[in-house]
């Protein structure tokens, strides 16, 4: 098992993102659409990977609130991508659930359409690392 040191550098690792770099400004959390549904907001996904709080990421709602609109890292002056950190720790818990899978042939058999081209790519990119 892991500590939760060691899981906060493979967050960091899978991201590519480096948390040092935020200063804290919380713009990115500012421009967020899912702020109110949030539990934890962008800035503090960062500040907590920093701090080695995975635990409590991993059990957060906001992992799956997180709408990967990416507005967050447009508007960091830092480009530190919250975002990207987020959906690091979204991975890890699909991992431990044994979920992550999405193969490129199933993907037919999930379309609709009402759903959203972009949601279908999000998800391939998500569920198949």
């Amino acid at each position: 098992m892991q500590t939760e040191k060691e899981m906060a550098n493979d967050i960091i690792r899978r991201s590519g993102v480096n948390p040092l770099k935020c200063m804290k400004c919380g713009k990115c959390s500012g421009t967020c659409p899912a702020y109110e549904d949030m539990d934890y907001h962008p800035h503090q996904f960062v500040s907590m990977v920093q701090k080695g709080r995975i635990n409590e990421l991993l059990q957060s709602k906001s992992i799956w609130t997180c709408l990967s609109c990416f507005a967050c890292i447009e508007r960091c002056p830092r480009s530190v991508e919250p975002a990207k950190i987020i959906e690091a720790v979204r991975l890890e818990l699909i991992r431990r659930q044994g979920c992550n899978h999405l193969k490129s042939d199933a993907i037919p058999e999930l379309l609709d359409d009402k759903l959203p081209q972009q949601a279908i790519v999000s998800a391939f990119r998500k569920y198949s690392k």
